[in-house]
């Protein structure tokens, strides 16, 4: 069973997916803000909860640490803010860095926003180069999961195998030439047999196949009831059980909060069953 530190936890979306795999048990979080803390408390009621990444040291965590893991604050990265990077406030990688060189577990999941790659993602890999970790960065969406929404992430996977991480083509979205490769899976279709899926920047499950092929609006509606006939029918659902509008719904904008925050914990389960892979091929 690999022992998991799990690093700005949220309401535990890398933990539920760890463990679903059976290999994995989470020994500490470490949240932030009050709500989510009193939903670990709720599911992982025996599993201690740290306040501060900055004032948590490797030293109080009892005992060994096969696996960090966490989403830290995409703010200084993403597009929809100013991007400051470091001048943020809320760039934390340094302490989620200076925690993986003070216990030295096996293994470092870290996820963030797709705007990552273009500010931030080259120092995160130095500083676990310079550990002795081997690392790969992989763009995985939501959608990878069936979930029928897109939510590119950025996930970085390291192992202390003490080899560098090999080469490689560079990210082709127009950035500089030391960038260093990332890999973006490929969109599997969604259990309708398109690859639409929602998102900002495109029509996905909005019914604007209008717009593709003006002649064929009658297909198009067709097309969306039967999209939605087979999300009804699969496991996800496309938006939350949380009501926006209805009165009387208790921590409704906590749990807005919450959500919007949280990893997708089917892509976890599936990086931890690839680490759980791995750790049989070793000597």
């Amino acid at each position: 069973m690999l022992r998991v530190l799990d690093l700005f936890s949220g309401i535990g979306g890398f933990s539920l997916g760890l463990e679903r795999t059976g290999g994995f048990e989470t020994v500490a979080f470490c949240e932030y803000e009050p709500f989510p803390r009193a939903v670990l408390a709720k599911h992982w009621p025996n599993v201690p909860c740290f306040p501060d990444v900055r004032t948590l040291k490797g030293s109080d965590i009892d005992g060994p640490v096969d696996v960090i893991c966490g989403g830290y604050p995409c703010q200084p990265f993403s597009t929809a803010g100013k991007r400051r990077g470091k001048e943020d406030d809320r760039h934390l990688w340094p302490e989620f860095s200076r925690l993986v060189a003070e216990l030295r577990p096996s293994w470092v999941i870290g996820e963030n926003v797709a705007g990552h790659i273009s500010m931030g993602l080259d120092d995160v890999l130095s500083d676990l180069e310079g550990q002795g970790y081997a690392c790969r960065s992989f763009v995985i969406p939501a959608c990878a999961v069936d979930a029928p929404h897109r939510r590119d992430r950025v996930w970085t996977v390291a192992n202390a195998s003490g080899m560098q991480r090999d080469g490689g083509e560079h990210y082709d979205s127009g950035h500089s030439e030391g960038t260093r490769a990332v890999q973006e899976v490929p969109k599997p279709r969604n259990r309708s047999g398109d690859q639409d899926v929602a998102h900002t920047n495109d029509a996905g499950l909005q019914g604007r196949k209008e717009a593709r092929n003006p002649g064929s609006q009658r297909q198009g509606r067709n097309e969306l009831t039967k999209r939605r006939r087979n999300i009804e029918r699969s496991t996800w659902c496309p938006e939350p059980n949380v009501d926006r509008v209805g009165h009387g719904v208790p921590r409704r904008v906590d749990r807005l909060k919450a959500l919007g925050n949280a990893v997708v914990p089917q892509i976890p389960e599936m990086i931890g069953y690839a680490i759980l892979e791995a750790e049989k091929e070793r000597p």
